[in-house]
């Protein structure tokens, strides 16, 4: 819901609480003055954040675009970017929003001028981490190349901002971007079909909102492989149809089983394991496709002729584009699935080195921790 500008206020202070990098892995809680919007953006006060794969890499190895450049670990950088909140400013040229909106925000805002963009992926901006003095292009991602949510505020593009469902709550509404990689992820694939089947290699956070997103989509029937009983029975509250322990049973019989021996038309890697491309292209019927989410930590060896002789067409994505995460709002609005299923654990904005051990050890079976800002 809208507020109206003339009488929502906000009391807005010149400094915020934030988090930023040191070494590698040490975190440090300081302050930081409260950004200013420019035009066409925002200011957010940060009401959520949930932890994500990624942020656990950039604590432990700094920011990508940095080292990919050659550069040293960037300290003073604060992380995170899976982040909700409020709007509590707006820039010059802003009728999209109003002060008081609650919003979920997208990791990616691209430059808007390379074809990538211009074609909607925005995630695979060609000038992406091109945002520094003398090479600032435009491009932005919150938390890998800028400032990200560890802290009190932040500032946003309109482009990057959904409106948060009716009766959504906080951490329930940062969900919606793991969901929307999800989405993203379905509709590189082309758009799934209802009735067609799917299987989703991993029961991470992004392969159990594969799962639901697959099924709200009406995909038939989608099957859920992992190791972990405690992750695939929360695979089956989301929607898969069948899940398989790999521990127990081999996966490729197991979809064998499942289709009759047909193979299913599409296959999600959500596990990042090097060797689950060859695991998938077994999986599929000829013609069948898959899309790898999960980041591998070491080179793979693949098997090209099977992939030719197959037909089988193999996409990579990274993060939300396509305004997947849009999609996915309306879906939760919808209620076709329940995203705060995965959301394990919360700690307060001071806590968030423990919140990232819990995320990285998986301590208590972890799956989406969140750090809320108030209670």
């Amino acid at each position: 819901m809208t507020s109206s500008n003339d009488t929502v206020r906000f009391d807005i202070p010149e400094t915020m609480k934030a988090w930023v990098l040191d070494d590698p892995g040490q975190l440090r809680l300081t302050q930081k003055p409260v950004p200013q919007p420019g035009h066409s953006e925002v200011l957010i006060r940060i009401d959520a954040i949930a932890f994500c794969a990624g942020d656990i890499s950039i604590i432990t190895k700094g920011p990508p675009a940095l080292i990919e450049g050659g550069k040293p670990f960037n300290k003073n950088f604060t992380p995170g970017h899976e982040y909700m909140g409020t709007v509590v400013k707006l820039g010059a040229g802003v009728d999209e929003f109003a002060i008081g909106d609650r919003v979920v925000v997208e990791v990616h805002y691209g430059c808007g001028r390379c074809e990538r963009c211009r074609a909607g992926m925005y995630t695979a901006c060609l000038n992406y981490g091109m945002n520094y003095p003398g090479h600032d292009k435009g491009h932005r991602a919150n938390g890998f190349t800028t400032d990200g949510g560890f802290c009190e505020y932040a500032v946003n593009h309109v482009s990057t901002l959904v409106h948060v469902p009716e009766g959504v709550g906080d951490e329930e509404a940062t969900l919606i971007v793991t969901a929307g990689t999800a989405m993203y992820a379905l509709d590189t694939l082309g758009g799934l079909i209802a009735g067609e089947s799917v299987v989703v290699l991993g029961p991470g956070a992004i392969g159990l909102m594969v799962t639901a997103v697959a099924k709200a989509l009406g995909a038939d029937p989608v099957i859920l492989t992992g190791t972990r009983d405690a992750r695939l029975a929360l695979g089956r509250k989301l929607g898969a149809d069948h899940v398989v322990n790999i521990r127990n049973e081999d996966p490729l019989e197991a979809v064998r089983r499942i289709t009759g021996g047909k193979g299913v038309n599409y296959v999600i890697e959500a596990s990042g394991d090097p060797n689950s491309l060859n695991v998938a292209t077994d999986m599929l019927k000829r013609g069948g496709k898959v899309c790898l989410v999960g980041f591998p930590e070491e080179k793979a060896s693949v098997d090209l002729a099977k992939l030719i002789r197959q037909h089988i067409s193999v996409f990579g994505i990274r993060g939300e584009g396509r305004s997947a995460t849009h999609r996915v709002a309306a879906l939760v609005a919808q209620k076709r699935f329940d995203p705060k299923l995965i959301h394990t654990h919360t700690f307060p904005l001071d806590e968030v080195p423990t919140a990232f051990r819990y995320s990285r050890d998986r301590v208590e079976d972890a799956i989406k921790v969140v750090v809320k800002m108030r209670s």
